[in-house]
């Protein structure tokens, strides 16, 4: 059974495995030891610190085959991003150059550097490991975090975000980046993703343009890729534009991919998700559901077969162990 579980120390070599297979600007997981296990004890201070606002937590888990104990994915939330450490992004904007006298009107789009989701919550880090991807595997990865968001809603900001991988070729090249690299770095794509990966985000506000940057002088490949994300990444936008979350201009600093957004309320899974009460017996025919405790510390969840009878979720036993909760305990369920 594959169930969803807060990281831990021991699971660092199988972390940093992951960041391995999840190649160039896969971001928020650098192949850097010291910031890896630094992410990990993050995320173990999180899940005990007692709050009722978002700050500065993040909160880090994977997905573990418990019959062999392989972690096969991982996935995150942050629960207020920008609060220590600067959150760029780029907006596309217009500006309009007009002459009444020749009779001329020109709109031009623009990219403009901002902090504007600084406070927001962000959903992040998700990778599932080939041999994992069948089923609703990857379902269950993305959308436990919308009952994670649902029941634990005070430790996040109003706004909930998710940064896209943008287009880059097999060898980390970015059309995007390669047309700032000329003109205003001198370090290639993998280096700049891997210093910002690493948190070293100084050279950002140091050496990225100040003023908006004229869309319409980028070279042609930069220019549409704006926008746009990688072919490994489209699963994963569709799956958040069902939930109602929606691009609004914002793009990566690096790659240009897009930034889609959502009010945390409005997200569909949280506002379909619901609690029911645990019965535990055997389970004939029952709906397909992603499924959660409510313990923050022991936090728990994995695809659960449930027959819904008024406010009680009769599951398994082997459900209950694999959730950590006992009859009479309270789930959150979200059907898939």
């Amino acid at each position: 059974m594959l169930v969803v579980r807060p990281i831990t120390e021991a699971d660092y070599p199988a972390l940093m495995q992951i960041a391995h297979d999840s190649g160039i600007g896969f971001t928020s997981l650098p192949t850097n030891e010291k910031l890896l296990r630094s992410r990990i004890a993050h995320s173990e201070q999180s899940f005990a610190t007692v709050t009722d606002k978002p700050g500065n937590e993040g909160y880090l888990m994977v997905m573990e085959d418990t019959d062999t104990g392989q972690v096969v994915g991982t996935s995150g939330l942050e629960s207020a991003v920008g609060l220590e450490n600067a959150f760029y992004h780029y907006h596309l904007g217009k500006v309009v150059h007009s002459s009444q006298e020749l009779k001329l009107h020109n709109t031009i789009e623009t990219l403009t550097l901002c902090n504007d989701h600084t406070g927001s919550a962000e959903l992040c880090t998700l990778f599932l490991k080939e041999q994992a991807r069948g089923g609703n595997n990857g379902r269950v990865l993305s959308r436990f975090r919308f009952l994670f968001l649902a029941e634990f809603k005070q430790r996040f900001g109003h706004t909930v975000i998710a940064e896209m991988r943008g287009v880059s070729d097999e060898n980390g090249a970015s059309p995007f980046w390669q047309w700032l690299e000329e003109h205003f770095f001198s370090m290639d794509f993998p280096t700049a993703d891997y210093l910002s990966g690493i948190g070293n985000k100084v050279f950002i506000a140091e050496l990225m343009p100040r003023y908006p940057i004229y869309v319409n002088l980028l070279s042609q490949a930069a220019q549409e890729v704006i926008g746009l994300v990688h072919p490994k990444t489209k699963p994963a936008l569709r799956l958040l534009q069902r939930e109602g979350f929606v691009h609004r201009g914002y793009v990566d600093i690096f790659d240009g991919g897009p930034t889609v957004e959502c009010e945390l309320e409005q997200i569909k899974a949280v506002k379909e998700s619901k609690r029911l009460t645990v019965r535990i017996a055997p389970v004939e025919e029952g709906q397909a559901f992603v499924a959660c405790n409510t313990d923050l510390a022991n936090f728990r969840a994995t695809e659960v077969l449930i027959e819904v009878e008024q406010e009680q979720a009769v599951i398994t036993a082997e459900h209950a162990n694999a959730l950590n909760v006992k009859a009479g305990d309270v789930i959150r369920v979200l059907a898939l």
